[in-house]
């Protein structure tokens, strides 16, 4: 499919740009070209833009969240620094003001996650499509970017439904995505090209992911799929640091998934490389301090089983008392000195992360120091690159999304700078 709308913009140049990926990052990089006059079109490897977003939306989607900018940055880690100035350009009122001009009221949710109105991404996305073809973004779907005619540059290459084609432009913004949801376009399919042309990319690993540990399977069969709720769970990252924070886990037939897998995701991930295995301490009882717990254990139990003792002192039964059980073995179990202690610091054990086609997001990417302050490649000139191909990542909860309009609203910007089309 390939389409151009009628242009918005005051006066179209002669300036061309290919925008590769039709994400929320290909997608405002577009915006932010043709919104100066430039011919855009815009390529992706998907029937139409937006599938991932669209994902994203399935649950509700979460645009940004509403915290303080300087904790909002902090939330992108080893990338903050990197980060941060596209971040305060295009911030999360910044954001919000973007989506009410294209007619999409939000509003902020008890934990300060931001949402359109009606929690849907499919009127979000019909509105801005329709802006971009407005503005002249002509859509090239079904073509997927097999690189550059040759090893020095050259035009680019595209499969096609009718065979393969050859395109060019004065300006390229990459938008690719990064290594998860494959299905979806996001393959990282594009790391050996441009590694070929001299750029600098860090590898793909996962992000918000899950994690594997051992079960017996007598654990695996009757408690997979059950939530460990009000829990709060503490990891020593391979600095040091201690990480703390309330939430819940889900267990999974191989290990665990959920908001706290998700949230300490590079931590473990880091540990996981660094020891061949990671610790996460889980507090099952958050409300009460230990020696309450320890005094309620005590307790005399007289004919009560110590599960029904458990249950009844100290509100720990079901998936709990089995994790329990499980890490403790049946002596440990039934050993106070041992469960006690356990129930508030029990140490799990983790060998692996889940496989990066199964996380939410990726880590890794192109490097920062392999870019200008514009988001263009220093060792191929004209070539900007957005989005989640960046090498940075941030936990869920608007975060992700932000990254994305931020980077590409930056790139498209320094293309546009790049074509004469913005003061410098």
């Amino acid at each position: 499919m390939t389409e151009r709308g009628q242009s918005g913009a005051s006066q179209l140049s002669n300036r061309t740009a290919i925008v590769i990926g039709g994400g929320p990052a290909g997608l405002m990089a577009a915006e932010m070209l043709s919104a100066q006059g430039v011919r855009v079109d815009l390529y992706d490897a998907m029937p139409s833009p937006g599938r991932k977003f669209l994902l994203a939306g399935r649950g509700g989607l979460n645009l940004t969240h509403a915290e303080p900018s300087v904790r909002f940055n902090s939330r992108f880690r080893d990338s903050t620094p990197h980060m941060a100035p596209l971040l305060e350009a295009f911030d999360a009122n910044a954001l919000c003001a973007w989506v009410h001009e294209l007619g999409i009221e939000t509003f902020v949710g008890s934990s300060q996650r931001v949402f359109p109105v009606g929690m849907k991404a499919a009127p979000l996305l019909r509105a801005w499509l329709h802006r971009l073809r407005a503005n002249g973004v002509c859509f090239h779907m079904r073509h997927r970017w097999l690189g550059w005619h040759d090893r020095q540059g050259g035009a680019l290459r595209f499969s096609t439904p009718n065979g393969e084609i050859e395109a060019g432009a004065d300006a390229v913004i990459l938008a690719l995505g990064g290594g998860s949801w494959a299905r979806l376009g996001s393959d990282g399919a594009w790391v050996p090209l441009l590694q070929n042309r001299g750029i600098d990319v860090a590898p793909l690993v996962p992000a918000n992911c899950g994690f594997d540990s051992t079960w017996s399977a007598h654990f695996r069969e009757r408690f997979a799929g059950q939530p460990l709720k009000s829990i709060v769970a503490r990891v020593c990252d391979r600095h040091g640091r201690l990480h703390e924070r309330a939430g819940e886990l889900l267990i999974t037939a191989t290990g665990i998934e959920g908001s706290l897998a998700y949230a300490f995701s590079a931590e473990l991930r880091e540990l996981i490389a660094t020891n061949g295995q990671a610790i996460l301490h889980i507090d099952l009882n958050p409300s009460q301090p230990a020696e309450w717990v320890a005094t309620e254990i005590a307790h005399p139990r007289g004919a009560r089983s110590l599960t029904s003792h458990l249950h009844s002192r100290v509100g720990i039964h079901g998936v709990k008392a089995g994790l329990l059980r499980e890490i403790l073995g049946g002596e440990g179990f039934h050993t106070l000195e041992q469960l006690a202690p356990a129930i508030k610091s029990l140490p799990l054990t983790l060998t692996a992360t889940k496989p990066l086609d199964e996380a939410i997001s990726s880590a890794g990417g192109v490097r920062f120091a392999a870019l200008d302050e514009h988001l263009m490649a220093c060792a191929v000139p004209g070539i900007f690159c957005a989005g989640e191909m960046l090498d940075w990542e941030a936990p869920t909860g608007g975060y992700l999304l932000t990254g994305c309009f931020a980077s590409g609203r930056k790139a498209g910007q320094g293309a546009a700078r790049w074509l004469g089309q913005l003061p410098g």
